[in-house]
């Protein structure tokens, strides 16, 4: 009686041990299996940091056999676009990354699939509007109108450029028209490269211009027409996971600061007018 005692308080002690390191591997984002992770990407693109965080969270996982990206985005900025590139192109080139658009995945939106392993599109997905832009306001005949004026005291001829209280000069255009030669210029040499198409091709559809997921389908842009579930069904066959594939993404944690951040930097760039460069669909 006392040897079957203690044989079952280790077999106890056993299970739950098991019980919380599977816990613990779970919290951590850690699975036992074979799985495919989908990312959503939601919203204009104004960070990076917490996308690349969770991407590198799953090229890390060996678990994590292939990613899905979940795109509804009309772009972003420039820099926070070229970041996730990088890291979507690394990823693909050990693990497959499908990318499915939904609603519309323009410009930033379709710059950061373009790495992907395949791109799959709903026919009536807005995609393309492969491009850059800069907006830059000019209050001064408004500010005129109420008498308001600025006086402004500057260390060179173009440290004003892009200012939203005086007109802009042709040497301002000239200088400000170069650097959304050479961005422009970077955008479509990434897509030519991830895409595998001639430059001169993606060059003449890269006018701004948007499109059907089906239309950019015919011309090379997208790989298949489908939905999310078809582009999780397709990372799965890409990396050889038999029967339905087991999905995991990463719990939404954010607090409020975290989940305002992004709404707070927005209306900051239209209360404070500055110079920004965008790919990003423009009305």
């Amino acid at each position: 009686m006392k040897k079957l005692l203690i044989g079952f308080c280790i077999l106890f002690v056993i299970i739950v041990l098991v019980s919380a390191a599977v816990a613990l591997l779970w919290d951590n984002g850690i699975s036992l299996g074979q799985k495919v992770a989908v990312v959503y990407i939601e919203g204009p693109i104004i960070g990076s940091e917490d996308i690349i965080d969770e991407l590198k969270e799953y090229e890390d996982d060996p678990s994590i056999k292939a990613l899905v990206l979940r795109i509804n985005s009309p772009g972003g900025a420039v820099a926070p676009s070229q970041e996730i590139f990088s890291i979507v192109r690394r990823i693909a080139q050990d693990k497959h990354v499908v990318t499915s658009m939904g609603t519309l995945a323009a410009s930033g939106g379709y710059y950061i699939a373009a790495p992907s392993t395949l791109i799959v599109a709903n026919p009536g997905t807005l995609t393309g509007s492969i491009g850059v832009i800069m907006e830059i306001p000019n209050v001064e005949t408004l500010m005129d109108k109420v008498g308001i004026s600025t006086e402004v005291i500057k260390s060179g001829e173009l440290k004003d450029m892009g200012s939203a209280f005086r007109k802009m000069s042709e040497k301002d255009r000239k200088v400000l028209q170069g650097i959304i030669n050479e961005v422009y210029e970077q955008f479509i040499i990434d897509v030519a490269e991830s895409r595998g198409m001639p430059l001169e091709v993606v060059r003449e559809l890269a006018d701004g211009r948007i499109m059907t997921g089906s239309q950019a389908h015919r011309k090379g842009l997208v790989d298949e027409l489908g939905g999310l579930d078809d582009a999780i069904d397709l990372a799965a066959e890409l990396a050889g996971i038999e029967g339905e594939p087991d999905v995991v993404t990463r719990e939404d944690k954010r607090g409020l600061l975290e989940l305002l951040k992004g709404e707070i930097a927005g209306n900051l760039s239209t209360i404070f007018p500055h110079i920004t460069i965008k790919y990003m669909i423009s009305p």
